[in-house]
């Protein structure tokens, strides 16, 4: 068994959304992306399908040329390969799930190509 929080040890980023790894199983890896209201991540697209959770706050989430307001709860699927970009309304916590194959690596470089 692995506990962890998506509460503990926040961190804000003064110019960009901050990237932590907070679990890795042995079939995913689950990341928390902080964000300060009006930080964004711009568009990227992933090599695997992607889990994404709307924990705290609210979000507009872009794809395929259309913008969806995200909200606390609110979960999203998206496969791979397709481009989309995140934009904090307000300061929030996504909780991200990505493949055992990607990396929390590729998620901090898109965030820090965001500023």
């Amino acid at each position: 068994m692995n506990k962890t929080s998506l509460v503990e040890n926040l961190v804000y980023g003064e110019n960009k959304p901050n990237v932590t790894m907070v679990l890795e199983t042995e079939f995913s890896k689950e990341i928390r992306i902080v964000f300060q209201k009006g930080q964004e991540m711009k568009e990227h697209k992933t090599a695997f399908p992607i889990i994404v959770e709307i924990f705290e706050g609210e979000i507009v989430f872009g794809v395929e040329n259309e913008e969806y307001k995200l909200v606390k709860g609110d979960l999203v699927t998206l496969p791979a390969s397709i481009p989309h970009h995140l934009v904090a309304n307000e300061n929030s916590i996504v909780r991200l799930t990505l493949s055992k194959f990607d990396t929390a690596e590729r998620v901090q470089d898109v965030a820090n190509k965001s500023i």
